[in-house]
């Protein structure tokens, strides 16, 4: 039969190759029982619709998984997204994450540092550390990454508006530490169209937002070329009250826009396409998550090949992080949340995830402990290691109910997808306030189910208890914003200000004109320039960005 001779020819030309590679982890994968578990399951007859709908993994159109042998051949990278105080505390914490096996750094800023300001401005005051580490100059990621060899670690950083400054600060210590930029591995998720839908980290219109990005882009294909130069979000449309269809529809049309952004600027799709990459939540409804993982991959493929004519198999490729749905976890009765945790995180590996990050069951309280942090790293650890769900690849595949999901939740998100289109696409849907207000009706309906009962939340809305709290607190020392001002003051004393008014006439210069901004942002913070000061200048050039009355 052709489809018997299609599963021949994969598994002597795809399979076979990335096997090479990625050798198995294992001579023989079998059930504590001893039955040997297979590769991949296809169906036992020929299926007319296989080869469109499914295929293989590692091939076209990717809805069983981006890699041949996924987990058989390697783990998915564990990551937990951490970081509070200063560098140095955020340090202790990522190696002791290493120390505990994650396999991933996850950066997460505090909210000066992702809005574009120093330490020491007066906007700053009371939140300097608070929800992330804060950065302001080369110095402090220096620190934050201090006896960590960026040739040996992959490092994502959910930043944004500034993601250029911290990818060239990223860069210049790099080079400090004499490692090959094209050897750094990792992720600036640099997803700005999201700030405006549903997160409000923005600091400039869209225009030069877009060009920020784009120019990040072209930088990294010619000098970082194993960096992913986006995360395209769904996870903060999602934690903004978006379902799951819209959840895929929206963030797949941000990535055409991300596309299209890169062509008009020059870049060709066959190149940067491969440096493209995905951040999706895995909510609490199992088998519908599952199924929205696969039928993303799946859209993607179809976008970039049919729409924007890349050829290149890589190029068309999701790859994805997925983070557990921090909106998801409750207040009440803490400890539920790690039984939430673990189902979300198990959808994501049924899904086909790359990298994964376990919310801690305290995050609704505070920052999250050590302790609660390596329960949730464990929870990774258990799933790939004991619950022999990483032994086959896309082992839900087949099943009548996750096709028929994966089915509907495409069809559903083209609709979407249409419809941004015909408004005109991503940006002018945003402008519209078309997208925006989609998740808010879909927010408000859920809440209205949460009120009335009909959707049951375990501790909140049903089978409550009188309790007291008795987890573990973590709290942010208030001095840690005189710490910081006095380093930036200091550092402000030592550099040489001829140099840095030299180089900030030249940003301004720069920022009015074409030219990637990348060499210049990376000569600007190895001259000790802050990231304040970098941003007041983009500030003065291109203006902040205001939404629209109606948002």
């Amino acid at each position: 039969m052709p489809f018997q001779s299609e599963e021949v020819r994969w598994e002597e030309e795809t399979l076979k190759m990335s096997l090479k590679r990625f050798p198995k982890r294992k001579e023989e994968f079998k059930t504590s029982s001893g039955i040997p578990i297979p590769g991949i399951n296809t169906p036992a007859f020929a299926d007319p619709h296989y080869m469109e709908k499914l295929g293989f993994p590692g091939e076209h159109p990717f809805t069983r998984g981006v890699q041949p042998s996924m987990y058989r051949g390697r783990m998915w990278t564990m990551r937990q997204y951490a970081g509070y105080a200063a560098a140095e505390e955020s340090n202790q914490r990522y190696r002791y994450l290493l120390e505990q096996g994650q396999t991933g750094l996850s950066v997460a800023f505090d909210l000066p540092t992702q809005i574009g300001y120093d330490a020491d401005d007066p906007i700053a005051v009371g939140e300097v550390g608070k929800v992330g580490v804060s950065i302001s100059s080369l110095d402090d990621v220096a620190t934050l990454f201090n006896n960590i060899p960026l040739d040996k670690v992959s490092t994502s950083m959910t930043i944004n508006a500034p993601a250029s400054i911290l990818l060239a600060m990223y860069i210049a210590v790099a080079r400090r530490q004499g490692v090959d930029t094209r050897q750094l591995r990792g992720t600036i998720q640099n997803d700005i169209l999201k700030e405006y839908i549903a997160r409000g980290t923005y600091i400039f219109p869209p225009t030069p937002s877009m060009r920020l990005v784009t120019d990040v882009f072209s930088y990294c294909q010619a000098e970082v070329p194993r960096w992913n130069v986006i995360s395209i979000s769904g996870y903060h449309i999602r934690e903004a009250g978006s379902t799951a269809v819209q959840e895929v529809a929206f963030t797949l049309a941000n990535g055409i826009a991300y596309v299209e952004a890169a062509i008009n600027a020059g870049l060709n799709t066959e190149d940067f396409g491969k440096q493209l990459s995905f951040f999706f939540n895995a909510h609490n409804d199992f088998l519908e998550e599952v199924s929205k993982f696969r039928a993303a991959r799946r859209m993607w493929a179809r976008i970039m090949h049919k729409r924007f004519g890349a050829q290149n198999p890589r190029a068309c490729k999701l790859r994805f992080h997925t983070q557990t749905a921090g909106s998801s976890l409750t207040a009440q009765q803490p400890q539920n949340n790690v039984v939430r945790v673990t189902l979300q995180a198990l959808a994501a590996v049924l899904g086909g995830t790359q990298s994964l990050h376990t919310n801690s069951m305290d995050e609704a309280l505070w920052l999250p402990t050590e302790n609660a942090v390596q329960v949730a790293l464990r929870t990774q650890q258990i799933i790939a290691n004991e619950a022999g769900v990483s032994d086959a690849v896309d082992p839900l595949g087949g099943s009548y109910l996750i096709e028929y999901l994966t089915d509907e939740i495409e069809a559903r998100a083209e609709e979407y997808i249409q419809r941004i289109d015909d408004i005109g696409g991503a940006l002018a849907a945003i402008e519209s306030g078309y997208i925006q207000a989609e998740i808010q009706n879909a927010a408000y309906n859920y809440q209205q189910s949460v009120e009335s009962g009909e959707q049951i939340v375990v501790g909140l809305n049903a089978y409550q208890v009188d309790e007291r709290v008795e987890l573990e607190r973590l709290d942010v020392d208030p001095a840690i914003e005189d710490t910081q001002r006095d380093r930036l003051q200091a550092l402000r004393a030592r550099r040489d200000p001829s140099r840095v008014s030299e180089l900030l006439s030249h940003l301004e210069e720069t920022a009015r004109g074409s030219d990637n901004l990348m060499p210049l942002l990376i000569e600007c913070v190895e001259n000790d320039v802050t990231l304040g000061e970098i941003c007041g200048v983009l500030r003065g050039v291109w203006g902040e960005y205001q939404p629209p009355a109606w948002v």
